[in-house]
C-alpha cells in the first residue's frame, strides 16, 4: 500500500486534504476522473489535476509516464517567468502518478449527497 495526500478542491472554493492509503490510484494520469469511493468520498466523481512527488517536483500534464526529467520551460506548472519569453530548465515529473508521488490535487466534477466535510469528519 502506498500513501497518498489527497488534495480536493470544492466546487464552493474550499479545499480539504485527506490522507489515504492505497494503490488503486497508480497508474492514473492527470485529466483522469476516478470515482470518489476509491478514497471515501462515497458519489463524488472527482478529476486529477496535478501533484508532487516526494522532493517537492511538480507533475506536469505534457510530460508523459512517470519519471523525473529536466525540462525547458517558459510557463505552467514547475515555472513561472519574470519576464516574457524567458525560458528555464527545471526538474518535473511526468503526468502519470507512482509510488514516488505524495500529493495528488484532485477538483469535484460530480458532487455527492452529502458535503466533504461531513464525510470526512472536519
Amino acid at each position: 500500500m502506498v500513501k497518498f495526500k489527497i488534495v480536493v478542491s470544492d466546487t464552493d472554493g474550499k479545499s480539504h486534504q485527506l490522507e489515504v492509503e492505497t494503490a488503486a490510484l497508480i497508474g492514473k494520469k492527470i485529466g483522469d476522473e476516478i470515482n470518489g469511493s476509491l478514497i471515501g468520498l462515497e458519489g463524488y466523481k472527482l478529476k486529477i489535476t496535478g501533484g508532487s512527488d516526494k522532493c517537492g517536483f511538480p507533475m506536469r500534464h505534457d510530460i508523459h509516464g512517470s519519471a523525473k526529467m529536466r525540462a525547458l520551460l517558459s510557463k505552467g506548472p514547475g515555472y513561472k517567468p519574470s519576464d516574457k519569453g524567458i525560458r528555464k530548465r527545471k526538474s518535473v515529473r511526468g503526468n502519470t502518478i507512482s509510488s514516488d508521488i505524495v500529493q495528488i490535487n484532485t477538483k469535484v466534477v460530480e458532487s455527492g449527497d452529502k458535503p466533504i466535510s461531513e464525510l470526512i469528519g472536519q
